[in-house]
């Protein structure tokens, strides 16, 4: 089987592991979005010339672009674009979570932070996130009117989401999936007032099935393989969700390579080889995002 990692990190410590267990059966390629130059560039859509599977780790605007016109070639990817750019946008990831019944919080769009900020004195405590999920996005908590002007000043026009803030513990309960293999740890919030701390493991035995269910529902809902969910303690018990990622790191858990490269194989071999196409760029194909 031929398996192509989508990353600009082929050193990543999952994808190396995960690239280490298939290498003895398998032909394992990377591809970096930065090398590829958007639709114009010709793509080998014949059987001999695409991968079995695609592991769609990068997820940025360029590397969307990239895996979508790959399945439109007839590859196989994992995450799919559509699935993935619908953990990029915090407002679509909050409707529809809610819609389909999971514990996610509440959340408001602002188009623009200088909005909010205009708003006076917030009722209570906030937190404003990026709308637009991306490495170094914003993501803080705001009390005051003040805050949120400093806020509005570093970030002006960015779009965002707010949600109300939920007292908790202060530690950010990370589940992954692989699969429908589960996988967790905890993490003091980037949020606390001692800021964000190391990561801990967390046996998946110690998660009350309130948790482990929404979690592995969420990629039903999402259509996802690989993903994470970042979950509160709400009081009680009470899980809430306040974030979804398409294909985490999954750093230090046991096992996570080993259900990775099961997936990658059992991907390919399911898939249907698509028909020979074409090397002729696609003319439809929206223009290349920037990345």
């Amino acid at each position: 089987m031929r398996v192509c990692l989508v990353t600009a990190d082929p050193e990543h410590p999952l994808l190396a592991a995960t690239t280490e267990l298939l290498t003895d059966r398998h032909q394992v390629e990377f591809l970096d979005p930065a090398s590829w130059t958007g639709p114009a560039e010709p793509i080998d859509a014949s059987p001999a010339g695409l991968a079995d599977v695609y592991l769609l780790k990068a997820r940025t605007p360029r590397a969307l672009a990239l895996a979508a016109l790959l399945e439109e070639r007839g590859a196989v990817v994992i995450n799919s674009a559509v699935a993935t750019a619908r953990c990029q946008d915090r407002v679509e990831m909050a409707e529809r979570a809610r819609a389909a019944g999971l514990p996610f919080a509440e959340s408001r769009y602002v188009p623009a932070l200088t909005q909010l900020a205009a708003a006076g004195e917030p009722p209570g405590p906030l937190v404003i996130k990026s709308r637009h999920s991306r490495r170094h996005d914003l993501v803080a908590r705001a009390d005051s009117a003040a805050q949120l002007r400093a806020l509005a000043a570093a970030w002006p026009d960015e779009p965002v989401i707010v949600q109300e803030f939920t007292a908790n513990s202060g530690w950010d309960h990370k589940l992954w999936v692989v699969d429908g293999h589960l996988f967790a740890a905890r993490r003091r919030s980037e949020l606390a007032p001692e800021g964000r701390g190391p990561t801990l493991p967390l046996p998946v035995a110690d998660l009350p099935a309130s948790w482990t269910g929404p979690a592995l529902r969420v990629g039903e809902v999402f259509g996802l393989e690989v993903y994470g969910v970042d979950i509160l303690d709400a009081g009680g018990g009470a899980p809430l969700i306040v974030d979804i990622n398409a294909f985490p790191g999954i750093r230090g858990q046991a096992g996570a390579p080993e259900a990775l490269a099961e997936l990658a194989v059992r991907a390919a071999v399911r898939a249907t080889k698509p028909l020979p196409f074409s090397r002729t760029p696609i003319t439809n194909t929206p223009p290349l995002p920037a990345s």
